[in-house]
């Protein structure tokens, strides 16, 4: 559900939400209202994009550090 989306993105940390994806930090990005909100619901649906997809671009951070954040967010659940 969309608002699980949103819990999950607003307990993280270190890892910032975004619009698009292509910087050295670590994003999450929601497909569904952000890079394909323009794109018909019966197309995204055959993408794959879904109102519970979220998608992570891993930047330069430590992997320790990304793993734990995403950790603390979903137990944030």
């Amino acid at each position: 559900k969309r608002e699980d989306v949103f819990r999950f993105m607003n307990a993280l940390k270190m890892i910032v939400a975004a619009t698009s994806v292509g910087d050295v930090h670590s994003m999450v990005l929601y497909p569904f209202m952000s890079s394909h909100r323009e794109v018909s619901p019966k197309h995204r649906e055959r993408m794959g994009i879904r109102e519970n997809l979220i998608r992570l671009s891993v930047g330069i951070e430590g992997a320790d550090d990304i793993v734990a954040d995403l950790e603390h967010a979903l137990k944030a659940m």
